[in-house]
């Protein structure tokens, strides 16, 4: 990849939101137009903030994040949402976007960057254990209600 013919920068205006929602979309099949910026309204209110990877001026990754504090990761920052355009995958985007991210992180006094993966995402597990070094250190459980 070209670093010359790419930016990232945090979305912060309803148009860059808009522009982005398309490959959301590809992460969040179920997303409608109304419930992203229904959701991202009270996302970013809960301190949401969204950062878009530009190549020839298109957005071609996205990566959701929020600073957080607990117990057991300390002050971190866990990744909710984290894409690359499918027609642009394996080109070194996501890894260039992540790569920011952990910079960005520790400049916010981050100890880790969390996330969780689908089970189901053998591709993206590899991705992150194998090409960006992340452990698999716990199982996530969600009931509905």
């Amino acid at each position: 990849m070209d670093d010359s013919t790419h930016k990232i920068l945090e979305l912060t205006k309803p148009e860059q939101f808009e522009r982005a929602f398309p490959l959301m979309k590809q992460l969040r099949l179920d997303l409608t137009i109304e419930s992203f910026q229904e959701l991202l309204g009270q996302m970013t209110q809960d301190g949401y903030r969204l950062f878009a990877l530009f190549a020839q001026n298109q957005i071609v990754a996205l990566a959701g994040v929020s600073l957080r504090t607990n117990f057991y990761s300390g002050r971190h920052v866990y990744i909710y949402d984290l894409v690359t355009d499918v027609s642009k995958r394996s080109l070194g985007y996501g890894e260039t976007l992540l790569e920011f991210i952990h910079e960005w992180a520790k400049e916010n006094g981050a100890e880790y960057v969390a996330l969780e993966s689908g089970i189901q995402r053998t591709d993206a597990h590899r991705f992150y254990e194998d090409r960006m070094d992340y452990d698999k250190w716990c199982f996530s459980f969600r009931k509905k209600l």
